[in-house]
């Protein structure tokens, strides 16, 4: 039986597994160039739908550098290089988020992109549904309004 250490926090969902010999998903997504594709396609939709509009505004107007944390993000987040904790330590992602308000309107726009450009870069329907399953934990995680049921840690 597992026991969680005394200053244990939940952590954002993976979609790698940590009891697996490794994460298959980033070479089925086709490595780098393909989640450079889908961040690029992500970031055209927040940009382009109306729906999007609060979130794109939450974001600068040049997406250069948030568009590669973001790669770097997905390319160790779905099992290649951990270039991103490398360079900006652990991810932290509802404490790097809270600044933003992020309730369920603002999750299921993220979402919505998301979708989208999932629908557009990955052929495999098996993993475009594990990667939107994941997705969606990731971003409910993130949520920090008042109906939402995960601890917040301010420190």
């Amino acid at each position: 039986m597992e026991t969680r250490p005394p200053a244990y926090k939940p952590v954002a969902p993976s979609v790698s597994s940590a009891s697996s010999g490794g994460n298959p998903h980033f070479e089925r997504i086709g490595g780098e160039a393909a989640i450079e594709r889908l961040v690029q396609r992500f970031y055209h939709h927040m940009s382009t739908q109306p729906a999007a509009a609060g979130i794109r505004a939450m974001h600068s107007a040049d997406l250069r550098s948030v568009r590669q944390i973001l790669v770097n993000y997905l390319v160790e987040w779905t099992g290649g290089p951990q270039r991103y904790s490398t360079e900006r330590g652990h991810p932290r992602l509802r404490r790097k988020h809270l600044a933003f308000p992020i309730g369920t309107a603002e999750r299921d726009a993220w979402m919505d992109c998301m979708r989208q450009a999932l629908q557009e870069v990955v052929d495999d329907a098996a993993l475009r549904q594990q990667l939107e399953q994941a997705f969606f934990k990731t971003a409910d995680f993130i949520r920090n309004d008042q109906g939402n049921h995960h601890e917040h840690h301010h420190s």
